[in-house]
């Protein structure tokens, strides 16, 4: 997939500078590239936690050590791209420049474009449970979206779905019961007036709208409404309806007629949690985890954080985003880096027990344990129920807070083709729509579907 025209320019100038401090990373030894200069097989992994967050580093590091020790023929070279793993500019770059890592994390949505890059290598015939034993036990839809033509080409190491994200304090202080959240829209934009009202910077309902964010929420509250991006063969877009115009007026009467989503839009990631850390966000769509990043990256207190079902526009939800993150591996690897590198994600990311599932870690280090997230393991399998056994014995979250989530599933629906470069387009939408009160709802979803039916055509 080529680089958005809207990135083109930073992915030049990143691709360069990335090539540069990514190149000390090569695992090419003097001969074939199998072997490091001590004769054990090497590889280059990415997305180990930065010098900041230190108790995660050094979980890592520890980590990367017991796995060696078990494994004494193998040698991690540990690589960080920062506190966001995949920046979509950054991604790109990398690809582009042909700097990323043997082992290297994207996002679901970025099959399509790790294999337009050519850096892909197929890993289907390594996968199973003799590098990885709980294979098995991992949703299918996981494992769908780093697939492509029966051909395996990634590793899913966690996934999430979407729902309303809100704040029990601001509910209290506005007058609303935070055991009973809204399950409308039209709900969701009564509480968001009240909250709003408090005053002191406060926005009722946020909402993102830059850097591919504000894409990815149309999507999901589109998928809410029972929309979708995309026609069933994947080859146009099918947003621009009366459930792609329900996605942005709701959020055009919020901002302008309610005024209850504050003044300050064309909001990025950290910009929200953020806002949403010093309490001045009642409410919010997202997955579970936000809550962690809330917490660890941005000071906020797990104590003030609930999470409800997506709301739907006139009823329950008809379906909510589903995602998630893994990583794929480089071409060109040899057979016992590509059996390297599973066994290290096996390791570190997909046993219960260890690495990201290793509870009884996390607790004492005030990491949230009892969050229902990742929902990787298929209920049932071995896999889930080991980690449900050991969530429950460490958990220090508050579970009640995320019951009317856990309890009250919708179901779960996908990204769509090309992701990244759809929300891109999308992003113009949703910031016309919340920068400009002249902004037509159908001229800009008139726009976006042209410029998606080019994305779909042209894979750009």
């Amino acid at each position: 997939m080529s680089v958005p025209q809207s990135r083109k320019v930073v992915v030049t100038a990143l691709a360069a500078g990335l090539a540069i401090s990514l190149a000390a990373c090569s695992t090419k030894s003097d001969d074939d590239g199998r072997t490091s200069s001590s004769g054990k097989v090497s590889i280059t992994v990415d997305c180990q936690p930065v010098g900041a967050q230190k108790e995660l580093l050094a979980n890592w590091n520890d980590d990367v050590k017991a796995f060696e020790a078990a494994h004494p023929n193998i040698e991690i070279k540990s690589v960080s791209v920062g506190e966001q793993c995949n920046n979509p500019p950054d991604f790109t770059a990398r690809l582009q420049g042909g700097t990323v890592t043997d082992v290297f994390y994207g996002y679901m949505t970025d099959l399509q474009q790790v294999l337009d890059s050519g850096q892909a290598m197929d890993i289907t015939s390594y996968v199973g449970k003799d590098t990885i034993p709980t294979w098995d036990s991992i949703d299918q839809g996981a494992k769908n979206a780093f697939t492509d033509g029966g051909k395996i080409y990634g590793v899913p190491t966690k996934n999430y779905s979407m729902g309303l994200v809100y704040n029990k304090n601001l509910f209290t202080q506005a007058g609303l019961d935070p055991k009973n959240p809204p399950k409308t829209w039209a709900e969701v934009r009564e509480a968001a007036k009240k909250i709003a009202a408090l005053g002191n910077g406060v926005a009722g309902y946020s909402e993102y709208s830059a850097g591919n964010t504000g894409g990815w929420h149309f999507t999901a509250e589109l998928y809410a409404q029972g929309g979708s991006m995309v026609s069933e063969d994947g080859k146009t877009a099918n947003f621009n309806n009366d459930l792609g115009k329900n996605v942005l007026n709701n959020l055009k009467t919020m901002r302008y007629t309610d005024n209850s989503m504050g003044a300050k839009q064309l909001l990025t990631w950290p910009d929200l949690l953020t806002n949403a850390a010093a309490g001045k966000v009642g409410m919010f769509v997202g997955a579970p985890d936000t809550t962690t990043a809330i917490v660890t990256q941005f000071k906020g207190r797990y104590e003030d954080w609930a999470m409800a079902p997506m709301p739907g526009q006139d009823g329950p939800a008809k379906a909510t985003l589903g995602g998630g993150e893994g990583y794929f591996f480089k071409k060109g690897l040899s057979a016992e880096q590509v059996k390297a590198g599973l066994m290290w994600l096996a390791f570190e990311k997909l046993t219960p027990g260890k690495g990201q599932f290793d509870y009884a870690r996390s607790k004492p280090q005030n990491q949230p344990v009892g969050l229902p997230q990742p929902q990787l393991f298929v209920p049932g399998s071995a896999a889930e129920k080991q980690d449900t056994e050991q969530k429950k014995a460490n958990s220090n979250v508050n579970v009640d807070d995320f019951a009317l989530f856990a309890n009250n599933p919708v179901a779960i629906k996908f990204e769509p083709p090309n992701a990244q470069a759809i929300y891109a387009v999308l992003d113009g939408a949703m910031s016309a729509i919340l920068t400009d009160p002249k902004a037509s709802v159908d001229d800009q979803l008139a726009k976006a579907a042209d410029k998606v039916n080019t994305v779909l055509k042209n894979g750009s």
